[in-house]
């Protein structure tokens, strides 16, 4: 456990985050073709080279999660497999463990991909992974979510966690509230409590340690379509008290998603939640927040990598100042 125990500690030590860099093959394909890309296996290998041979990028990036297909390709100039380069350049590699969605209930989802885990994850170790991710997705509407489909997830997490654990990986534990639709800060508040109330029972019931995981949670926001839009410190002060409420302070630490928000919003308020006192480290684990204008600058063009880097690490650097307030 005391393995288990210094990584999760190192993920989220103060100054740094978690680069999210697992999108799956159709959401790659997605934002390549938003840039009039082409998304082929060499294209996003250039791609995550591109980002992760970043000057300076360990100075504030403690690890990177990765997509299976990423996990095995190699960094460009060296061959070496990116989990082996990650090692080398001091970050932890990370995996993608889940299998996607399948539906719970007409409106809801419920995240797949127990069947054969504990052999995968005994594979990944071996290759170099010393975590893992699993995200469950919780959907705020009408009548919804339920409480059976929040267990549902909450168990699956839970199960995920502890073959993580028996691995001697860490889980990056993922309850994601959606903030589609219109519900309320207030509404928003109450789902996530739930949420993560019924994923520390379980985590609980199934005998994971607190102190070998990482939670990696929405922030308690506004809907989207809401016609009110917290301010950053409301933002701020509904997601530490939910936190405060409902995280046992034996977690190590707290990386948040950046769940759709601008990038500006997702830094702002991650700066505002750390002028709060709470016993947990509180950092990010971002992909779209960090990655965004990096994509732009790029445009899958050669000559524009340096341009897309310079871009990107002032992404980083502006996360890692926000873990301390430093805005």
């Amino acid at each position: 456990m005391s393995e288990l125990h210094a990584v999760a500690h190192k993920m989220v030590k103060k100054g740094k985050g978690i680069l999210a860099a697992d999108e799956s093959t159709p959401t790659c394909t997605k934002r390549f073709a938003s840039i009039n890309t082409d998304s082929s296996a060499e294209s996003r290998n250039f791609y995550r080279n591109m980002l992760f041979t970043t000057e300076d990028i360990e100075k504030y990036i403690s690890g990177v999660i990765l997509f299976d297909e990423t996990f095995h390709q190699s960094e460009l100039s060296s061959g070496m497999k990116f989990p082996e380069y990650l090692t080398s350049k001091d970050i932890l590699p990370g995996i993608k463990v889940d299998q996607g969605l399948e539906d719970f209930s007409p409106y809801e989802k419920l995240t797949k991909g127990l069947d054969g885990l504990s052999e995968r994850l005994e594979k990944y170790y071996a290759l170099g992974a010393r975590f893992a991710k699993w995200r469950a997705v919780i959907t705020p509407g009408d009548s919804i979510p339920t409480d059976d489909c929040i267990l549902a997830n909450a168990k699956n997490l839970a199960k995920y966690a502890r073959k993580c654990q028996q691995a001697n990986l860490v889980p990056i534990v993922e309850p994601e509230v959606l903030m589609d639709g219109s519900h309320t800060i207030d509404e928003s508040f109450d789902i996530t409590s739930r949420t993560l109330n019924m994923v520390f029972n379980q985590l609980d019931e199934y005998n994971v340690s607190l102190e070998g995981i990482v939670l990696k949670p929405n922030m308690v926001l506004s809907g989207y379509n809401c016609s009110y839009q917290a301010t950053i410190r409301e933002v701020a002060e509904k997601t530490v008290n939910c936190l405060l409420r409902n995280v046992p302070p034996d977690v190590p630490g707290i990386a948040f998603l950046s769940g759709g928000q601008s990038d500006d919003h997702a830094t702002f308020h991650l700066n505002e939640m750390n002028k709060y006192e709470t016993d947990w480290n509180l950092t990010f684990s971002y992909g779209r927040a960090l990655q965004q204008s990096a994509l732009k600058a790029w445009s899958g063009k050669e000559e524009n990598v340096t341009d897309a880097q310079e871009v990107f690490i002032g992404k980083v650097k502006a996360n890692s100042l926000a873990t301390v307030a430093g805005l």
